[in-house]
């Protein structure tokens, strides 16, 4: 990384004899550097703040990315306005008096105001509360690297303003990378908001300092030079905004796909940020990081990698195929956008008015991913459209090296459309139902087989969670991770005589609700209110049943804490996103929780299957803390009855439930690993349960 460090040399070759433009240059690569830090530092610390507000989903992120894109716009708005229509010597006062004025918002801490009501979408919610929290300071920070760019250009005439660009660039990717592999293992978010605020106060004296030391521009050259040539036009500035967006968009597409079927943590928010702040980095650091030829041609290849890995949306690949494919192909198209806005790129006259239209593109193409996207298509299909939009500027950029280049990049616009064609039929073939939320998209299909085999199957994203058969005696039977010889089946028929009150997080299809009989009472917690429409209209099994049943719609651990106890026989925590299960449904806190709603013999089931991720350690050593035992059961999947395999971590002290000769066949191994400490809802470490590296084919769920 030190080798990407941008180099300031010719900064200071101007002023290199004169001591105080040494030592202002210096001033001024301190407050961009730290300004650009802190920016992207708080990003990943308050999106995990607020994620169990709003039910641990995929979307968290991609909503509070609307607002960064958003605030990021307004700052180099702010930044434009005050350096094309205020004077140099009103600038510096306005600016350090917003700058205390931010400090009266310190430290972080997110109002309990903005708790959703259950069942709404809370993506305004979530803008709202970014907004009151840390509208302010983000403003500020994210003006710094324009404001003192332009300062620079005036005390500094000769020396380039973009290489504090390249630094600002450098200094946001050090920020993203040190979160997850430095700051979050080691410290809980409590410490890391208090931090963050003494940081934040550390910069705005710094900032002062910069900006007091900028008050006279008396001396100094006027900004608009001669060279710099005539203001853009709107072409030029269109082309410049088409960019910026295709970059955002590309981010904030494959961030959904990856923190959707992996998980919705820090890991996979910042690796594909680092990678679009990386390619900024390079491509305003030095014309050398872009040859263009080259960067062009892997382009194509780049489109057609990840065009053939998503236009069948029923095939899935490994993680470790996955994550390299879609983050090297961020990175080859993001440096593809941002090594065409480099060369584009004005005169320091106009750099302020560059900057505010690279911050209205990136926010137009969040606000469509994040906020346009799910309202108006029924399933994913921004990611396929995002490949054209990116081919089509790629035909649009080369347009003028003749006939060869038109040619080839007017295939790919046909290839990436067919890929949109192929993805758009793959969702919709044999599906009955398709819609889409905050929470995620939402597919139900039906078998084209004839006779007792035909089975409906609900799936989120490419990952199902639930089946059943259409007829009996199929139709009666739990399918899927529920089976008889589950780890929830032995629970669900072993767990006590007489009538039974289970508790379910996570509706489903409302499988689970097959083990009810006359005189059980089944209670299901469900955040998603188009789940608890499929479960009740599309599949049978809730109305089918013969036990009392009750389904409250809202986040399950908020619902359970303001719940008297209801002493349940069993709780079964099988709340999903996507692959991943929300991490603020396991931590001591929410077991805690857990166990005040279930009988002193009573049996805590966690559905702990993942394909990344080894969740049953994490399970067992939070039963370890409270003094549980805990059994790790495994069974054996059946294809042709709708069985899967699935691992459900029994915590108990039953110790007759725990004697059965069946449960104690069923029971696994759990290893934990050395160093993983218990979750809590300020701490949380997935690297120590990542599972073992292994490459297979391209599979169909």
């Amino acid at each position: 990384m030190a080798s990407q460090t941008p180099d300031l040399s010719s900064s200071t070759q101007a002023g290199s004899s004169n001591p105080a433009s040494y030592w202002l240059v210096r001033l001024y690569a301190v407050t961009v550097g730290l300004s650009a830090f802190l920016l992207f530092l708080v990003e990943p610390i308050f999106a995990k703040i607020i994620l169990p507000w709003f039910g641990g989903s995929a979307a968290v992120w991609t909503i509070c990315l609307v607002f960064f894109q958003s605030a990021l716009l307004l700052g180099y708005l702010y930044a434009d306005v005050c350096t094309q229509r205020l004077r140099p010597r009103r600038q510096v006062p306005l600016h350090i008096a917003l700058l205390g004025v931010s400090l009266l918002l310190l430290p972080l801490s997110p109002s309990a105001f903005w708790r959703p009501a259950p069942g709404e979408d809370p993506s305004w919610r979530i803008l709202g509360l970014l907004t009151a929290a840390i509208g302010l300071p983000y403003v500020l920070l994210s003006a710094t690297s324009p404001l003192i760019q332009s300062w620079h250009s005036r005390r500094l005439p000769k020396s380039d303003p973009y290489r504090l660009f390249a630094l600002s660039n450098f200094a946001s990717l050090a920020a993203l990378l040190s979160y997850p592999f430095l700051i979050e293992p080691r410290s809980s978010t409590s410490l890391q908001s208090v931090a963050w605020s003494a940081a934040f106060a550390l910069f705005v004296a710094v900032c002062v300092f910069a900006a007091w030391s900028s008050r006279s521009f008396s001396s100094a050259l006027p900004l608009v030079h001669k060279a710099d040539g005539e203001k853009p036009g709107w072409r030029l500035a269109a082309l410049w905004i088409a960019l910026a967006a295709c970059g955002s968009m590309l981010l904030l597409t494959i961030t959904n796909h990856l923190s959707q079927n992996v998980a919705p943590v820090p890991l996979l928010w910042v690796l594909p940020l680092s990678l679009y702040l990386l390619t900024f980095t390079l491509a305003f650091s030095r014309h050398s990081f872009y040859p263009r030829g080259i960067w062009v041609r892997l382009l194509a290849l780049t489109l057609g990698a990840v065009g053939y890995a998503i236009y069948d949306p029923r095939t899935v690949e490994a993680i470790q195929i996955s994550v390299p494919l879609f983050c090297g192909g961020l990175f080859v198209c993001c440096l593809f956008c941002h090594g065409e806005l480099s060369r584009l790129k004005p005169g320091p006259a106009h750099l302020t008015s560059f900057y505010l239209m690279l911050a209205l593109g990136g926010a137009l193409g969040a606000i469509f991913v994040g906020l346009v996207a799910p309202r108006i298509f029924s399933n994913l299909y921004e990611f396929p459209l995002t490949l054209v939009f990116t081919a089509a500027l790629a035909l649009m950029v080369m347009w003028r090296e003749g006939w060869a280049a038109r040619a080839l990049w007017g295939v790919a616009v046909a290839a990436m459309a067919i890929v949109v064609v192929a993805n758009v039929r793959g969702y919709e073939k044999d599906s009955l139902v398709m819609v889409r939320s905050f929470y995620g998209a939402l597919r139900v299909t039906q078998t084209r087989d004839i006779g007792p085999q035909q089975a409906r199957m609900l799936y989120h994203g490419t990952i199902r969670h639930g089946a059943q058969f259409l007829l009996p005696p199929g139709r009666e039977q739990p399918t899927t991770y529920y089976s008889r010889d589950s780890g929830i089946g032995f629970a669900l028929r072993y767990c006590c005589d007489g009538p039974k009150r289970i508790g379910v997080v996570g509706l489903g299809v409302g499988t689970l609700a097959a083990y009810g009989k006359q005189g059980d009472y089944f209670r299901f917690y469900e955040i998603n209110p188009q789940v608890v429409s499929i479960a009740q209209n599309v599949f049978t099994y809730l109305r089918e049943s013969p036990a009392r049943i009750d389904i409250t719609l809202g986040d399950a651990r908020l619902s359970l804490e303001q719940e008297h106890p209801q002493r349940f026989d069993v709780v079964a925590i099988d709340a999903f996103s996507g692959d991943a299960i929300p991490v603020h449904l396991l931590t001591r806190e929410a077991m805690s929780i857990y166990f005040r709603h279930l009988k002193p013999d009573g049996i805590l089931a966690f559905h702990t299957s993942n394909s990344y991720l080894q969740l049953a350690p994490v399970v067992k050593q939070l039963a370890n803390s409270f003094g549980y035992p805990a059994r790790l059961i495994e069974n054996e999947p059946d294809e042709g009855n709708l069985i899967s395999t699935a691992d459900w971590v029994l915590v108990t002290r039953n110790q007759q439930f725990l004697g059965l000769p069946i449960v104690e066949r069923g029971q696994q191994p759990v290893r934990i690993p050395a160093g993983l400490r218990p979750w809590t809802d300020d701490y949380n470490n997935l690297f120590q349960i990542l599972k073992p590296i292994k490459f297979f084919d391209r599979s169909t769920d």
